[in-house]
């Protein structure tokens, strides 16, 4: 299992070669345009998505609780930690590093190099955003207006970046050496 988790981490830091522009907000300011409005708006998007999922969770647990004689109502404890994690972990771990909520809003989120994110890395991202949030109070959210990527706290501690899907892809395309911006 480590091992795969190694050769996977590898295959997303080889995503981009070393010195590749694409992450400078200098340069490529169009990246970060309108970041924290649709970064919130991702955000309670994913919310709706969780509680739905929780819901149908609570359901199956239920009846499986019936059925064991109370035995699974144990996992009501874990119910929400686990559907937020295993969400997170296979839609922002997954290819397209967001989720459908961050998908909606035209935003994914990459490391710092411009590989794209781990479902390890995704979920200590998810545990590192509820932690900032629930210690530091939301004013930790304040840190996005200081920031020249526009990245909160847990973004700068593991080095990852919100950006823009299509700048992304047009950027891309303009590096890659084609004239013709990318089209989804």
């Amino acid at each position: 299992m480590a091992i795969f988790l190694e050769d996977f981490a590898m295959s997303a830091a080889m995503d981009y070669e070393a010195g590749h522009p694409l992450f400078d907000p200098f340069a490529h300011p169009e990246l970060y345009q309108g970041m924290r409005f649709r970064r919130s708006m991702a955000f309670l998007m994913d919310c709706v998505l969780i509680t739905v999922l929780m819901f149908a969770a609570s359901i199956a647990i239920l009846f499986l609780g019936v059925l064991t004689l109370g035995l699974a109502w144990v996992l009501f404890a874990i119910l929400w930690p686990a559907v937020a994690l295993l969400y997170i972990a296979f839609t922002l771990g997954g290819s397209n590093s967001a989720t459908p909520g961050m998908r909606a809003m035209g935003i994914e989120l990459r490391l710092w190099h411009g590989g794209k994110v781990y479902p390890l890395l995704a979920m200590i991202h998810g545990v590192l955003y509820y932690l900032s949030v629930s210690f530091l109070t939301p004013l930790v959210l304040l840190v996005a207006f200081f920031s020249d990527r526009k990245r909160l706290l847990h973004d700068m501690l593991l080095g990852t970046v919100m950006v823009d899907s299509s700048a992304l892809r047009q950027l891309d395309s303009v590096v890659a050496g084609h004239d013709e911006p990318a089209t989804a």
